[in-house]
């Protein structure tokens, strides 16, 4: 969400920073719509503060018996009053309408984002590990999991295309592949263990910016709640319609849940597999600070997200996200990509981004700088710390045998009740 005021103060900046997206100008119209509720607001104001001026008028009339000057007066209050409704409502529906514009517009981006069209104009940062020689010819996850468990069949038969079932060894592996990234967040970087409700409101589907634009990505439940696509929603709502101390500040949260995504416009993409699924679990971590410090924050977070992979020993790069790749509510986005050797590339596996105060506004998130009187909003981030489902798909393919079996990797040996090997079924 955006604040008008700054829009009407430099609407050339705003705009510019659209066109970064790809955008059209928008501020002409927002402007506009501003001054008309302004307008509204103002003529209320003066109707309202003329009414009180007659109502004393009358009464001073009335006192020295002038009884055709109150009547006069009173008519003129009465055609005051009858004019009221209209004009509150004038400001109630340019407010509302305002509002709605301005939910629609994303973040803007950060100076130092990379301008682009799409993912082809992302910015490698860095790397870490070198693919390994496995050998053999690299099988995908897909050709290799059905023998160690992953049974695409029973999960298509339970609840149709894009759900899996997992079974015995691989559903351990799994498990243990969230276990140990969430314990390893809350003991090594200082996240605080969330448990957080999988259905939400309205108001916290708005608040992170999957409302209202996004609605189609989500799926609704028939008493209106929302099945979270990420337990960013959840976490980043926390702090909705509270001011907080400073002192309070950073909060940082991590969470793992199931998540649900309708993967509306998805036809054709990665049909197959695990890659892109309506259920998939995700360790999620969100971070609550102050606009000075959400920068340093990005970074920690993003170094959380790195550190689970380098545990892994699986190889990754960091992406800098272009203009016309980033999400809706992000000003700058850090993606992680794993690299798969089964399909031979580097593919998505985390998504780090700064939404500087733009949710914050959304749900009214704010702190109170010490030594001063005026709450500031907070900025707020989030992450993927990581992708459950997919780190499975990473380990598959990266720590494969040529006898279709998977070493599991040593950090998540202890995670696995001493599980070292999934071996295929004979």
């Amino acid at each position: 969400m955006h604040d008008i005021r700054l829009i009407r103060d430099d609407p050339a900046a705003f705009d510019a920073a659209l066109a970064r997206r790809g955008l059209a100008s928008q501020s002409a119209e927002l402007v506009s719509l501003d001054e008309r509720r302004r307008a509204s607001v103002a003529a209320a104001q003066d109707a309202q503060t003329r009414r009180n001026d007659l109502s004393k008028q009358i009464g001073q009339a009335k006192a020295t018996k002038d009884e055709g000057r109150a009547q006069a007066l009173m008519a003129e209050v009465a055609a005051l009053k009858a004019s009221l409704p209209e004009l509150e409502e004038e400001e109630r529906a340019t407010a509302t309408m305002l509002d709605e514009r301005l939910a629609a517009v994303p973040n803007l981006p950060a100076i130092d984002v990379p301008d682009g069209a799409d993912e082809d104009h992302n910015l490698l940062v860095s790397t870490w590990g070198e693919p390994r020689d496995l050998g053999f010819a690299a099988r995908e996850h897909d050709a290799i999991g059905p023998a160690l468990g992953m049974d695409f069949d029973t999960g298509v038969l339970l609840a149709g295309a894009r759900f899996t079932l997992l079974r015995g060894q691989m559903a351990r592996l799994n498990r243990a592949i969230g276990q140990f990234m969430l314990s390893r967040l809350v003991d090594e970087h200082g996240f605080e263990e969330i448990a957080p409700p999988l259905l939400v409101r309205d108001e916290v589907a708005f608040g992170t910016g999957q409302l209202p634009k996004f609605a189609e990505d989500l799926f609704k439940t028939t008493d209106g709640r929302w099945l979270i696509s990420t337990a960013e929603m959840s976490l980043t709502n926390m702090v909705r319609e509270r001011i907080m101390t400073e002192s309070e500040l950073p909060l940082r949260f991590a969470a793992l849940t199931p998540c649900f995504r309708s993967e509306a416009g998805a036809a054709g993409r990665d049909t197959r597999g695990l890659i892109r699924q309506h259920q998939f679990d995700k360790v999620e971590m969100v971070a609550i600070t102050t606009p000075d410090a959400s920068e340093a924050e990005h970074e920690r977070m993003t170094r959380a997200a790195e550190g689970v992979l380098e545990a892994l020993e699986l190889p990754y790069r960091r992406m800098l996200l272009c203009t016309g790749d980033m999400g809706f509510s992000a000003a700058k986005t850090f993606d992680l990509e794993v690299w798969l050797p089964g399909q031979g590339r580097y593919r998505e596996i985390s998504s780090c981004s700064n939404c500087t105060d733009f949710q914050a506004r959304r749900m009214n998130a704010r702190y109170r700088p010490e030594g001063e009187k005026a709450p500031k909003f907070v900025h707020t981030l989030n992450g993927s710390g990581l992708a459950v489902g997919r780190t499975l798909v990473a380990v598959i393919e990266n720590y494969q045998q040529a006898d279709g079996s998977v070493v599991v990797p040593p950090a998540l040996r202890p995670f696995t009740g001493g599980l070292d090997v999934l071996e295929p079924a004979r």
